[in-house]
Formats: structure tokens, sequence, C-alpha cells
């Protein structure tokens, strides 16, 4: 029998911290605004994954998010490996608490507390696709489903980079940035052959974007044409570049005219295969997880998530 309640999983150590200090006054804000719910803390690594499929094993199919794209990414990725119920019959919302929050960009969801539980009480939901990519790890094949974007090459590498400066406890919002630049000193082009549906591409690749959602990186407009519920992925490809062309470049990263550059070009498609030599790394909605060769598939209006009052679908 479903539960009536919200079930809200909180990443303490989301927002640099802020999530589990500030849990008090969103757990009396949810209350006093009549959102019912129960919640619980993660306490590792992929905890939310395990707790959002006990969640929907125990009745619970409202999910509240609380903390970055990060535990976002694993309580989709909880809903998809749960057999209780369609994936599309779990509403989900977010409470941003992250540092990037770049989901909640492509849906109008405010970061205030107070404007992201209206939304919640509002309850407006919008069907949108899901990403789904096979990867390797330890030369180990695995698979993660993404709700946003996946960055591969040059911004896998920053992921890399910014996720080592966030375990190691530096809080600053500057973090992304730092690890970009450090990462274009290093960074070098790979030999990619990719293939996208029907349409082949072979040359020295330093960075691929692609997903559902427009934004990455903390507010990077690498997608600007995406469709959260197109049956798409948008995809990206950043050729051969210098390190200072990319620095030179950064406003076209921010301001949504990225295609216009000559070395990158803007394609879509429902299937695409990634080869590299030697091996580059792949970041899932800002975790880096693995290293190709990638396949990566589109699931067409996959899960149910609350959005913003001003949101509309491009779709429409």
């Amino acid at each position: 029998m479903a539960n009536e309640k919200w079930f809200a999983i909180v990443n303490p150590k989301a927002g640099k911290g802020r999530a589990v200090a500030d849990w008090p006054r969103i757990s009396w804000m949810l209350t006093d605004a009549g959102v019912e719910f129960d919640h619980v803390f993660t306490q590792k690594k992929y905890h939310a994954i395990e707790l959002t499929v006990r969640a929907i094993r125990n009745g619970y199919r409202k999910i509240i998010s609380v903390g970055g794209d990060g535990t976002l990414n694993e309580i989709v990725n909880g809903i998809f490996i749960q057999k209780e119920v369609d994936t599309t019959d779990v509403l989900l919302a977010m409470m941003p608490l992250g540092i990037g929050n770049d989901w909640i960009r492509m849906y109008g969801i405010p970061r205030t507390y107070a404007d992201a539980i209206e939304a919640i009480k509002h309850g407006r939901s919008f069907l949108q696709d899901v990403g789904l990519v096979k990867f390797y790890e330890a030369k180990v094949h695995h698979e993660r489903y993404f709700a946003n974007a996946v960055g591969i090459g040059f911004d896998g590498f920053v992921a890399i980079g910014f996720n080592r400066l966030k375990e190691a406890g530096k809080k600053s919002k500057w973090l992304y940035i730092i690890s970009m630049i450090k990462s274009v000193l290093r960074y070098r082009a790979t030999k990619v052959a990719m293939r996208i549906d029907d349409e082949a591409i072979a040359d020295d690749i330093y960075s691929i974007t692609l997903g559902v959602g427009k934004y990455n990186g903390g507010g990077m407009i690498q997608l600007p044409n995406a469709i959260a519920d197109d049956g798409l992925l948008d995809v990206t490809v950043i050729r051969k570049i210098s390190g200072f062309n990319v620095l030179w470049n950064m406003p076209i990263l921010y301001n949504g005219r990225i295609h216009a550059h000559s070395k990158i070009s803007g394609h879509r498609g429902k299937e695409i295969s990634i080869h590299s030599l030697p091996q580059i790394p792949i970041e899932v909605d800002g975790e880096s997880v693995g290293f190709s060769p990638f396949d990566i598939s589109v699931v067409p209006k996959a899960i149910n998530v609350i959005v913003g009052k001003s949101f509309s679908s491009e779709s429409e």
C-alpha cells in the first residue's frame, strides 16, 4: 500500500555541510507548509541509492532529494534499480543544497527553501527523459542512469579534480573553476571514434558533453538546445583546441553561444558510442565514475519530477 507521505533523503555533506546545519530549519518549514514527510540522512557514497530502493519497497511514492546533483543522481538510479513500480510512478522533488545545482536550472526550481517548498506543495510535475551510460571502472563494466548531463574527456578530467578538492574538505564556491584552470594546463585532446545514431565522427577530441538538460559545471550552458522530453540526447563536441583557447573563450560556455566556435559542433541522437585511445574519463551528473569505451542511450519520459511554476517544455 502506498504511503502518502514524502520521503526526504538528506545528504549531510551537501552544500559544503550546509544541508545538515540547515535541516532543522528546512524540516520546520516543510511541516509548517503542511508537507507530511519522513526523512533519513545518507551515511556514505551511494547510500541514497539503497535508501531509495528501500523507501519504494516500503510504500513511499514521493521522494525529496535534499542535496546536490550527485544526490539526485543516486536517487534516480535507485528509482531505476527498484522493481516494485514503474519509474514514472515515483514523484521526485529537489531541495537544492549542492554547489552546482545544474538540474534545477532547467526546470525553474527556486534556490530559496521557501520557494522550493512552495513548488513541492504546488505539485506541478513533468515527465523527463533519462540517459543511461555504460562504462568501465577498474576494468569492470558498469552502468549508470543520469537525469541531467555527462561530460567526457576534458569535462571528466575536471570532475576528477573537483571531486578530489571536495573530498579533501575544500569548500570554496570557486572549486569547479579552480579545477578547470588546473586541468587546462594538463589535459590534451585524444583520438576518438564516436557514432551518434548513423553519424560517425573520428577526430582528435578535447571534450564531449551530452545529456537531457542544458546546464552543467555550475551554470555552463554546454547543451543550449536540449529539450528534456524530446526522446533525444543533445551532444556538444569540442575538437582539438589549446588550453589558452579554452580560457579565452570561457564566456561562450556560459552565454549559450558555444556552438558559434569553429572547433565546436552540436548534434542529437538516441544511441551514442564513444571509443578513445588512450582511455578518457567521464563524469555523470557531476560525479567522476569511470573511463571509456562508452555506450550511451536515452530512456524517453522515464521519471516524474516536480518543476517550478515558470517552467514550460519546449516540446509542447
